[in-house]
């Protein structure tokens, strides 16, 4: 793969919501001695304290703060803005209101770019922007449009048009990309689903069914398959977090990857049958044909079992987690029961050069057994 080092001797990256999957695989990335541009000072920004699973020694500096905070923001990052070479962006706040998400992405995203480029000693070269499929789907999670989208067709591609919708994907790919492009260059990653490990991010969909497999298996209950038929039994992509750490990386220290959008997902497609056929095993649950007849609630289901979880925590000694803290099958049931493919192109960062894949089946028995060591799961 085509790679260019950066200018300055000693590249710092800073990692904003570096306690989500991404987050920890990126800052592990980083790390490595083989990892592009490096050796990389790895700074990390979360709005809590790191959680005993993450490797804190990874890190060469912390900050605990919000970034939607204008004045904490300046006051803690501008004095660093002679160091840091490289925004890496991985934070997102979530509301099912789209004019929400816009106006609090936009302010965090604008108060730490701001910060970091008031002064005329800014050292900042690039910035990595981690956003989503919803690019190509709009604001499914919007209930005063959400049925009025019609996404593109799949597999989705780069260059496809914006949707006429609100879309804060939308806001933060033009503050990158216009408001600051004489000081830096950009590069622009979207995901699918990830799989990775983490308790701290908004959507950890792997950790969310792995609960509800353990809390099916502890209770002696059937692991249904809470989507429709169409998903059951159609194709969609996922991204592995390593592999989004490798983009980001490549993209940060290529020159031909600058100010480009890039979809990053494993490569290959799956239907949910093969992959629940996959946590079946890996949780050692039966397997249970999806039926359309049986009108199954996962969202009611799940209501009353925070109890539950707190006893497999307990009993297993894990990481204190909160049953509503770590899962949200409102929005997973939601996503399950889309009537596209969900499939993304990996033809254009092929193109340019990134050749990395994963095998997603695979992928799966990896990052439960990576959270198995982190003690997140039994």
């Amino acid at each position: 793969m085509e790679q260019e080092h950066p200018t300055t001797p000693t590249p710092v990256a800073l990692i904003i919501g570096v306690t989500g999957m991404v987050g920890v695989a990126l800052t592990e990335a980083l790390k490595k001695p083989t990892a592009l541009g490096g050796p990389w000072t790895v700074y990390g920004v979360s709005r809590r304290p790191l959680p005993t699973w993450f490797p804190s020694s990874q890190l060469d500096k912390y900050f605990i703060f919000d970034t939607l905070n204008q004045e904490t923001t300046h006051n803690i990052l501008s004095p660093f803005s002679s160091k840091i070479t490289h925004l890496f962006w991985l934070a997102f706040q979530a509301d099912e209101d789209e004019e929400v998400n816009v106006s609090r992405n936009s302010t965090m995203l604008s108060n730490v770019l701001d910060a970091l480029t008031s002064s005329p000693n800014s050292k900042l070269s690039h910035v990595t922007l981690q956003t989503g499929t919803k690019y190509y789907m709009g604001p499914i999670f919007d209930s005063t449009v959400s049925t009025q989208l019609i996404p593109h067709e799949p597999p989705f591609k780069e260059d496809y048009p914006r949707l006429p919708f609100t879309n804060f994907y939308y806001a933060l790919e033009d503050i990158v990309a216009s408001s600051y492009t004489k000081s830096f260059t950009y590069s622009i990653h979207r995901a699918s689903i990830i799989i990775g490990a983490s308790t701290r991010s908004y959507f950890n969909g792997l950790l969310m069914l792995s609960v509800y497999a353990l809390i099916c298996k502890h209770e002696n209950h059937p692991f249904r398959y809470y989507g429709n038929k169409y998903s059951w039994e159609h194709f969609w992509d996922a991204s592995d977090a390593n592999l989004l750490a490798e983009q980001q990386i490549w993209a940060a220290t290529t020159e031909k990857a600058k100010n480009q959008a890039f979809n990053c997902t494993n490569g290959d497609v799956f239907t949910w049958k093969l992959l629940w056929r996959v946590l079946c095993d890996v949780f050692d649950v039966e397997f249970v044909e999806f039926n359309e007849k049986d009108e199954f609630d996962c969202v009611d289901f799940m209501k009353d079992k925070g109890q539950v979880w707190d006893k497999i925590v307990e009993e297993n000694g894990l990481h204190k987690t909160k049953l509503e803290e770590i899962t949200c099958f409102g929005v997973a049931s939601a996503v399950l029961k889309l009537n596209i493919q969900h499939v993304c192109s990996m033809n254009k960062s092929r193109e340019f050069g990134f050749l990395g894949y994963v095998n997603t089946l695979v992928s799966i028995k990896t990052w439960v057994e990576k959270q198995r060591q982190m003690k997140i799961l039994p």
